[in-house]
């Protein structure tokens, strides 16, 4: 920018007009642009627009798939801590309730008329290499695998980046506040406390649906000696799952199946889990499922359900978590859950939240990100690490500020007679978790 030109005729001025026109109230964030120009509140995080692409960007997608966008290509950023630049905007919000942009052909028209004047104007903007491209009816069964294989079959080696020692992707269970008690530790509580409440023993039948790399089942068959079968649909986990059972000697009590859960045949289980599943399933399916879990455990036998939820005024997944993370998600209210799993012939005898176990969780995942960084670049790309930056910093505040939750649910499929096998008190759960 010139330095005789008026400050005010910044690009970052006119945009944040823009913007605060179809927010209904001030910018929450400091705004600067390519050209140098700066606006907004002189303190906290700055969100830089590097391009004019991003506003072609965003003019075509005024929306969250818009911004996120615009942003895992580098076309737009946060200048400081991006945690605390959504936190600000989420903040803001609720405070001066603010909306998000709901644009009429007028301003849509201005809009247009402001990215034209600062030259950004042109055709629609192909949308990112890492965004996902599925074909198909939702939830057929070649949909759902080509949606579980973009993102879990990312690689194997990835992961192993991200994740502790127990390669357990999904909430922990932080049993304890000690400094010293890590994530792995709150893996390890978590899948302790899974067994338990499963009421494992010896030579016990365990289903493992949506078995991810194995965490549960490996800790089962080692831990509690059941005989596991784990269901995967993603052809990297069940690789890896296949390896971690040859190394540790455990074929004669693991068998690894690739296939959905809508071909799973037999029954008789003592016990079936699903951990983080459930949500891939797609609305219409899940009664389809919830049968599922029923027809494969025994009488008397335990189902454990650990699973998201978003609130009845936002189902789903939200536009970025389906476009990027997990193609065709659905969460729901708990209590709809509930519901399901009851109108399957399950008896739900518990149901635990751990919404604040998935802040400490998503945040130490982030953090090894952080660390990790250069690491993660070299082996997919700087485009699909600001993915998962934007990911887990977004799912750690939505845990935080109660737009998501998760919870385990504990079934039973009772007897005939009625009789559910539950103990009265569940007491033993919990006792001695903190260093299973």
């Amino acid at each position: 920018m010139s330095p005789h030109r008026p400050a005010r005729a910044g690009a970052a001025h006119r945009l944040a007009a823009l913007a605060e026109t179809a927010l209904g109230g001030p910018l929450p964030l400091r705004l600067r642009t390519w050209d140098g120009a700066e606006t907004g509140p002189a303190d906290g995080p700055v969100v830089v627009v590097r391009s004019r692409r991003a506003l072609r960007r965003l003019l075509w997608q005024p929306d969250e798939l818009g911004l996120a966008q615009a942003y895992v290509t580098g076309e737009l950023d946060v200048d400081g801590d991006l945690a605390a630049g959504l936190r600000a905007m989420w903040a803001a919000a609720r405070e001066r309730h603010l909306h998000p942009p709901r644009l009429t052909l007028a301003d849509r028209a201005r809009a247009a008329a402001t990215v034209a004047r600062l030259g950004a104007v042109g055709p629609r903007p192909a949308p990112p290499d890492s965004q996902a491209r599925l074909r198909g009816p939702q939830h057929t069964k070649s949909r759902d695998r080509a949606a579980i294989s973009h993102h879990y079959d990312l690689s194997n080696t990835f992961y192993e980046l991200l994740l502790d020692e127990t390669m357990a992707y999904s909430c922990g269970y932080w049993a304890d506040d000690a400094p010293e008690f890590t994530a792995a530790d709150a893996q390890h509580a978590k899948l302790e406390l899974i067994c338990r409440k499963l009421a494992l023993l010896p030579g016990a039948r365990l289903l493992d649906i949506g078995c991810g790399w194995g965490s549960l089942t490996l800790y089962a068959a080692e831990r509690y000696k059941a005989q596991v079968t784990a269901v995967t649909l993603a052809q990297e986990q069940a690789a890896y799952v296949r390896e971690q059972v040859a190394e540790r000697g455990l074929s004669d009590r693991v068998e690894v199946v690739c296939q959905d859960y809508r071909d799973i045949t037999g029954g008789g289980y003592d016990a079936v889990a699903t951990v983080e599943m459930g949500e891939h399933v797609g609305d219409d399916a899940y009664p389809g499922f919830a049968a599922t879990l029923h027809r494969m455990v025994r009488p008397l036998g335990r189902v454990l359900v650990q699973q998201m939820s978003r609130g009845a005024t936002a189902p789903g997944g939200g536009a970025f978590i389906e476009a990027y993370i997990a193609p065709d998600m659905h969460m729901r209210p708990l209590g709809e859950t509930v519901g399901l799993l009851e109108a399957a012939g399950l008896e739900v005898r518990a149901v635990e939240s751990m919404r604040e176990h998935y802040v400490r969780t998503v945040d130490a995942w982030h953090r090894t990100l952080e660390e990790r960084w250069a690491d993660v670049v070299r082996l997919i790309g700087e485009e699909q690490a600001r993915v998962w930056r934007l990911y887990l910093v977004g799912g750690a505040l939505a845990f935080e500020q109660r737009r998501m939750g998760v919870d385990q649910i504990l079934a039973v499929r009772p007897s005939p007679t009625g009789l559910s096998g539950a103990p009265a008190t569940a007491k033993d759960w919990y006792l001695g978790l903190e260093a299973p």
